[in-house]
């Protein structure tokens, strides 16, 4: 009996292993028609290398985004049209970053990093739903961990393999 024992507790401890292995952002929500600073969290590399290439696809009605540069890190904005026209302190804005990548560091497979951009979470988008944002781990050799899956309807991120960083939408609380 006590071996089940010590097996059921190695299934849990595996589960929470897998669970954690995920890119993940840390704030779990954010309000519409406010600022939202977006860190990223990086467990890990690709199966034994290290992830040089980290790149975070910015979601249809996140506009005026600004990444934080990372030590040891080159960073690029990829540039693109929006899919609408957004109001931005009083100017329409329809285009701006659409992706940002972080390259050339060199995060090992065993060590932990963070990631950072901060962007505006235009009234556009609807309370109660959860925003993704997909990133690609890049690694030597053509090694990647892409977490990019969305769930469907009726299905939760938990159901996926390589779920894509999500944060929940609540109602604006009056302010940028």
């Amino acid at each position: 009996m006590f071996k089940h024992i010590i097996t059921a507790a190695g299934l849990v401890a595996l589960a929470a292993t897998s669970a954690s292995a995920h890119v993940t952002l840390e704030g779990k929500e954010a309000a519409i028609g406010s600022t939202y600073k977006a860190v990223f969290r990086v467990p890990h590399g690709c199966e034994g290398r290290p992830t040089n290439v980290v790149r975070v696809r910015i979601p249809e009605g996140v506009i005026a985004v600004k990444p934080m540069p990372k030590p040891g890190w080159d960073l690029e904005k990829v540039r693109g049209d929006y899919g609408t026209t957004y109001e931005y302190h009083g100017s329409q804005v329809s285009e701006g970053v659409t992706e940002i990548v972080w390259s050339g560091g060199n995060l090992l497979d065993d060590e932990y990093d963070e990631f950072v951009l901060r962007g505006y979470l235009t009234p556009a988008l609807t309370a109660g739903e959860t925003l993704y944002f997909p990133v690609v781990q890049e690694c030597p050799e053509g090694a990647a961990e892409r977490w990019i899956e969305e769930p469907a309807a009726g299905q939760s991120s938990d159901d996926l393999e390589m779920p894509a960083p999500g944060v929940r939408l609540i109602e604006a609380t009056g302010g940028h």
